[in-house]
């Protein structure tokens, strides 16, 4: 795919699932759909019958860098016609139908779908308009349901929040961040050697000021602190900020004491 901006184009990696927008009514609707499908690695949008006709110059405005996928857009008259060549289609449900079809939440839904696509199945993954969602004729296309677990209180997605949940579940079935790690910059957490280094310092300077006044507590004290630095992960950088910290303070003391 190539943009109309010129720049480098947003590659689809490898047989990604087909969005299919049905009778979507407004074309900024279409374009921060397009804009959250590129978030989630999916780069195929289909619209069956826009209200407005497409192109629709307002939908790569609120596209942000997503404009390849709307230079892509294929348009067809009726959900038959956009789904004829895929093998597989899920539609998204917001509320109970009156029909029988498997349900998947959106994490079921993405699982199924990365399943498909890795035996080399072309799949779609349909998208109701914005005021009612797809009706019963649209749904009985589909082989399967996808209803999202959110509040039963108060469930109310706009279109392109609802393409970003299955897009980031797309993602995330191959994702391999760690759940949590710590941002250390241009430093490093800091070894064991370092640790004792900075501790030897301080012990060493709290001896020497009289910190400890009794010398029988003085072995538990020295295991709170030691306890202290190593709960956590202290990086280089800090250590190196404490030892500064534990140096201008035994000069002042020193210096007091002339």
């Amino acid at each position: 795919m190539t943009g109309r901006d010129g720049g480098a184009p947003l590659v689809p990696q490898g047989n990604t699932p087909v969005v299919i927008l049905v009778r979507p009514q407004l074309a900024e609707n279409v374009g921060t759909a397009a804009r959250a499908m590129a978030n989630g690695g999916l780069f195929h949008m289909r619209l069956v019958a826009p209200r407005d006709g497409w192109p629709q110059e307002r939908a790569w405005r609120t596209a942000s860098g997503a404009d390849r996928i709307l230079d892509a857009v294929q348009v067809y008259e009726t959900v038959d016609d956009a789904v004829a060549d895929l093998h597989h289609v899920y539609a998204t449900c917001p509320r109970p139908r009156h029909v029988i079809k498997p349900i998947m939440t959106a994490r079921g839904g993405a699982a199924e779908l990365h399943a498909a696509t890795g035996r080399g199945l072309k799949v779609g993954l349909m998208f109701g308009p914005e005021r009612a969602g797809l009706d019963t004729e649209d749904m009985a296309r589909a082989d399967g349901l996808i209803r999202y677990p959110l509040n039963p209180a108060f469930m109310s997605l706009n279109l392109a929040q609802a393409v970003m949940i299955m897009a980031y579940e797309w993602w995330m079935i191959n994702d391999q961040t760690d759940a949590r790690e710590l941002m250390t910059n241009e430093t490093h957490i800091a070894t064991k050697g370092e640790l004792e280094n900075f501790m030897g310092h301080l012990i060493s300077e709290l001896d020497e000021c009289g910190f400890w006044r009794s010398e029988q507590k003085r072995p538990g004290m020295v295991r709170n602190l030691r306890h202290f630095f190593t709960r956590g992960e202290v990086t280089e950088q800090e250590l190196r900020t404490l030892h500064g910290v534990v140096r201008e303070l035994a000069n002042r003391r020193k210096t007091s004491e002339k």
